[in-house]
């Protein structure tokens, strides 16, 4: 043994490696850190909860992740491509059935899923221009951060994709099958049982928020992020929100105003945007890049 090896221990890795293990008949003689049942036991769900911490921070240390820019939307918007065929499929159906509701409802819905595809666009053009811009020479700056989906998640993962950037996908085991979509960086998608360990995550990088339209989850996120913001729980960054009819029909932040439920100034947490480039120059503003 080295005099001067500063790690006299074996480490755990080392002592499972070493030798075959086999299945004990004993569980409690086995390893605590092998004992599956033993480490899901609901007294350490502290432990658990630990895990689901350090796991993604240590792999953003080891790949260098300095900063994130997170994007919030729903996952049921469509890409183009797959809204016009569905577009397409609901027409033939109708011009078969041409009396029946069922079918020109179904078209109607793809009108509309077709419509929303631009934001889908919209986040994809958002990503690859940031990834571009901030991910050069193996610089892991403004790396994109989604909850790993698919819809505006998976826009938000394809546009840095498509310039060969890095992307992180948060994912959630939640009651119906939601796999990661294809499009994050292998060694930067995550899956978290707890909500709350997998929003500190969001936040933890973050240097700026955008949000497109979306339901529960996405206004979820959204008003945690505001809440820390008003409470000075998290340090002052850009908080974008992409169209402004949706979300100005969706919440009346002039009436928590006038009610005196926020104060006026509450109101300069967030801008509204309408565009890729409008969206990266109040973010290069902030910061003081090139835009």
């Amino acid at each position: 043994m080295d005099i001067n090896d500063p790690k006299p221990f074996s480490s755990a890795k080392a002592e499972v490696k070493k030798r075959k293990r086999k299945k004990t008949a004993w569980p409690a003689y086995e390893l605590a850190f092998l004992d599956h049942e033993f480490l899901l036991h609901k007294s350490l769900r502290s432990v658990r909860l630990q895990l689901e911490l350090l796991k993604p921070e240590l792999s953003q240390q080891k790949l260098k992740i300095e900063s994130t820019i997170v994007v919030f939307g729903s996952a049921r918007v469509l890409a183009p491509e797959v809204a016009k065929q569905q577009l397409k499929e609901a027409q033939q159906n109708l011009k078969q059935h041409p009396s029946q509701t069922r079918y020109q409802q179904a078209v109607e819905v793809a009108k509309k899923n077709l419509a929303k595809s631009r934001l889908y666009q919209e986040t994809e053009r958002f990503s690859q221009l940031v990834s571009e811009r901030c991910q050069k020479n193996r610089q892991r700056h403004f790396v994109i951060v989604t909850g790993g989906g698919p819809g505006i998640m998976e826009a938000a993962n394809r546009g840095a994709h498509r310039v060969k950037a890095k992307s992180i996908g948060l994912n959630i085991v939640l009651p119906y099958e939601q796999a990661p979509n294809p499009y994050i960086s292998p060694e930067l998608c995550f899956q978290f049982h707890y909500f709350a360990v997998r929003k500190m995550h969001f936040l933890i990088r973050a240097r700026a928020l955008v949000c497109l339209p979306g339901g529960y989850g996405t206004l979820d996120e959204l008003f945690e992020a505001l809440t820390l913001l008003q409470t000075k729980k998290i340090k002052p960054i850009p908080l974008l929100l992409f169209s402004k009819n949706y979300w100005s029909k969706l919440i009346n932040f002039n009436l928590l105003v006038s009610e005196g439920m926020i104060s006026a100034d509450d109101l300069k947490f967030f801008h509204y945007v309408e565009s890729a480039e409008e969206a990266w120059q109040i973010i290069a503003e902030f910061y003081d890049l090139p835009s």
